[in-house]
């Protein structure tokens, strides 16, 4: 057996509501960088799935910018570090320099890619200039008494370099070495946002909270023309220079993308994103980049909600919007038209903010399932019908419409708080089951709470193949099992049918569940690691123990899916890892290893990729969803 990464459903660029969110595009205008939880993700323009992740750094971290020879990306994070590593494999790390001591905001490279600026919020500093290989100082960012916000460095000698603030300033520094030149107050009546040197050096503009754009002599950083005044009515975040070095573009917090002529200060195109007549948070427009060497004049913006919006002049709308999370996804389910039965791969994704996700698999095409969400952390998911059912932090069950992608708008108030959700059949008919703190409750697929059955014990998860419930216990290594019966669609019956026990000592409480498709096995995955697998009869109620030897699991046991066929299982964990496991041959297995950062809270079977390959996803911590290719299954 073998499993081999085969792409990668990206993490949404992380952001914050009053700070701008840095992008940065390589120098061929192909790949876009960004940051999002503890990695960087270098992502293709064309295709989104085509994506590499660099997970070097330990801390959350803040931005990433290209290096303009393209070979060379620095990242930077809330620690203060900057790293600088390869931007073709994201693994090789070229050096790791603590720039200050607090969140990195802003980074710069010069025209030759060998020094680089590092801003942010210190104590001492609030920024550095050192070289790319060693991180020797060639230089000091110096002038400023709050939070330096953004930097950009002239790519033409002499050069040239400004830096700005919340204290309302623009520093511009000349090099190299580095050094303070001059100070430009009274401009900004508020933080300063964002700057940017023209590609040909001649002109350098800034932006900020005031609304304000103001240009300056690239050369001599003196004060030219403020424009487009009174046209952004919100905080403007980022700006970004074309091509041509006559027009730069800029994201506000109104909502808009727009595109300046920086000689006569004329607004040439606005795009809004959301709803027209709409004022949505989630719409603000919080960063930019004008990718240079392609010619069809794409503009990429991002979103407070992580949404990267791809914009061309001839629309006022986005006419491609890349959606996913940027929060720890905490659910995965596979949609109701499985491809166990020849439908579509598609799969749902939920995240800690509540954020859900339908994703097409064969496309890497995510889009954010429409109507009113969870408030809070997403639990579970299960599918019945054409439907897939959601249960989160906020005590609600949800339930989404697979075909439109759609939240019902029903959405009933649980008991208490939910362990999981699984779908059982009783006289052909199907029923929700959510556990919860202290009981199993039943609804019907419209939402209807039919019954709400109390238990002996605290359940801890829960999986149900036909009529036969399994629930876990999170105060003992135990799984009882329940039968659901009775055939009427409003008054099921849930009886006790046995309780199996773990005989060993050291052995922690259940933390997952799954049946294998044809119902024959449970695999049970524990707070310890280890995963026990049983074998029975539906209905018999006698399960053995098949195997004990799926073991490598370091940390707590997060999911567990079983493939079609019944005969291998895929888990994911609490150590990072993704490991499938043979029944037939217990003692086999591979592994990806750090397969997600911050753990692996999701896992699934989605089909035949071609004859002898079958594929997997994953989804973590680290907010992304990756899909693995599992080659010779023994």
């Amino acid at each position: 057996m073998s499993i081999e990464l085969e792409k990668i459903l990206a993490a949404a660029p992380a952001t914050t509501r009053g700070q701008p969110t840095q992008l940065s595009c390589d120098s061929k205008g192909q790949r876009i960088a960004y940051a999002s939880g503890k990695s960087i993700f270098l992502r293709n323009i064309d295709d989104p799935s085509i994506c590499k992740q660099y997970t070097g750094h330990t801390a959350t971290t803040t931005v990433a910018k290209f290096s303009p020879s393209g070979f060379w990306v620095a990242s930077g994070d809330v620690t203060g570090k900057v790293r600088v590593w390869d931007a073709v494999e994201a693994v090789n790390t070229k050096g790791e320099y603590a720039i200050i001591s607090g969140r990195i905001t802003d980074i710069a490279w010069d025209g030759d890619s060998q020094r680089v600026i590092a801003v942010g919020d210190g104590r001492e500093r609030y920024g550095h200039c050192f070289t790319a290989d060693s991180g020797n100082s060639v230089g000091e960012v110096s002038g400023h008494s709050k939070i330096v916000n953004a930097v950009a460095i002239r790519q033409q000698r002499p050069l040239r370099a400004a830096t700005v603030s919340d204290d309302s300033t623009m520093c511009f520094l000349h090099g190299a070495p580095f050094k303070f030149n001059s100070k430009a107050a009274g401009l900004h009546k508020g933080f300063v946002m964002g700057a940017a040197f023209s590609p040909d050096g001649s002109t350098l503009v800034t932006v900020g909270a005031d609304r304000r754009i103001q240009l300056y002599d690239g050369k001599t950083g003196e004060p030219t023309k403020q424009i487009g005044e009174g046209v952004h009515t919100g905080s403007i975040f980022a700006v970004s220079w074309a091509q041509d070095s006559k027009r730069f573009v800029t994201a506000s917090a109104d909502q808009t993308v727009r595109v300046w002529d920086a000689e006569s200060g004329e607004n040439l195109h606005t795009w809004r994103v959301g709803e027209e007549g709409s004022v949505n948070v989630d719409d603000q427009q919080v960063g930019v980049v004008w990718p240079h060497g392609r010619s069809d004049g794409l503009i990429i913006s991002v979103s407070l909600s992580g949404d990267i919006n791809y914009l061309r002049e001839g629309s006022d709308k986005p006419f491609r919007v890349i959606q996913g999370h940027n929060k720890t996804v905490t659910a995965l389910g596979v949609g109701s038209e499985s491809v166990n039965s020849g439908g579509p791969p598609t799969i749902t994704t939920g995240s800690f903010d509540g954020r859900v996700v339908s994703w097409d698999v064969s496309t890497g095409e995510g889009s954010v399932v429409e109507g009113q969400s969870h408030s809070n952390q997403v639990t579970h998911f299960t599918s019945s019908s054409g439907q897939t059912f959601s249960v989160g932090w906020d005590d609600t069950l949800r339930t989404i419409q697979d075909s439109t992608r759609q939240f019902l708008s029903t959405s009933p108030k649980l008991p208490s708080q939910p362990k999981g959700i699984a779908t059982a059949t009783s006289g052909g008919r199907p029923f929700i089951i959510t556990a919860l703190t202290d009981s199993l409750a039943i609804y019907s697929p419209t939402g209807d709470l039919l019954t709400n059955h109390p238990t002996t014990f605290p359940p801890s998860s829960i999986a149900a193949h036909g009529s036969l419930i399994a629930v876990g216990a999170s105060n003992a290594p135990s799984i009882h099992l329940f039968t659901l019966s009775g055939s009427s669609p409003t008054n099921p019956t849930l009886t006790f049918s046995t309780t199996i026990e773990s005989t060993s000592p050291t052995l922690s409480h259940i933390s997952t569940l799954s049946f294998s498709p044809q119902g024959t096995h449970l695999a049970a995955g524990t707070a310890s690691g280890k995963i026990l697998v049983y074998q029975g009869t539906p209905g018999a109620g006698t399960w053995t123990l098949a195997t004990d030897r799926w073991s490598a699991h370091t940390a707590r046991v997060l999911d567990i899916a079983w493939n079609p066929a019944g005969t291998h299982a895929v888990s994911g964990g609490l150590d990072t890892h993704v490991h499938v496991w043979s029944l037939a041959k217990p003692g086999t297995r591979v592994r990806a290893a750090n397969a997600h950062k911050d753990g692996v809270t999701g896992v699934a079977w989605v089909g035949m990729k071609e004859a002898g390959e079958e594929r997997v996803v994953s989804a973590g911590g680290d907010a992304a969803v990756k899909v693995w290719k599992v080659s010779a299954l023994q």
